[in-house]
């Protein structure tokens, strides 16, 4: 009795091994939980920064945004927006499909993948295409004239065929 009245009005838990088990796995889940959140929150660099990049030609991935590039360079003479699927690299960059002949993969790929709406960009002027996911540099690609020609016209070909429900005009 005279230990229940020393704690009395405490509340006294124990654990036996299963709970502190429990207690050590939920520690160690809640940290990894913190690493991963902290590395995929890093943020990007403010949008003067990444326009000084663009300006300098250093189109760097996963750190620009499409707002910087057209601040720099103006809205591109060709887009198209769609649903693309990336091949993910081991050092994950991405690759759309679209780039890669049809039925292949990239040399080094593994078994990554993901989809998401893409937005692909294309500067013949300056010899660029491109994509972006999530408003974010995903892939870059240096095109030669005849490599751009033949883009542009794939892209106005494939644009006969949208109709109205695909390309988000309302329909009266």
């Amino acid at each position: 009795m005279s230990a229940q009245a020393a704690t009395s009005g405490r509340m006294v838990v124990r654990f036996g091994s299963t709970g502190h088990m429990v207690m050590r796995k939920t520690g160690i889940l809640a940290v990894v939980l913190l690493i991963v959140g902290a590395v995929a929150c890093r943020g990007l660099p403010p949008l003067a920064e990444q326009e000084q990049w663009v300006r300098e030609g250093n189109l760097v991935i996963e750190r620009i945004t499409a707002r910087a590039v057209v601040n720099v360079w103006g809205e591109p003479p060709h887009y198209q927006t769609r649903f693309t699927q990336f091949f993910v690299m081991p050092d994950f960059t991405m690759i759309p499909a679209s780039r890669v002949a049809l039925g292949e993969s990239p040399r080094g790929w593994e078994a990554g993948v993901h989809a998401g709406e893409g937005v692909f960009f294309l500067y013949p002027d300056r010899g660029w295409l491109l994509v972006f996911l999530d408003d974010r540099l995903v892939y870059k690609e240096a095109l030669k004239a005849d490599e751009m020609r033949a883009l542009i016209e794939a892209w106005a070909y494939e644009d006969r065929f949208k109709t109205r429900l695909l390309d988000g005009t309302s329909i009266p």
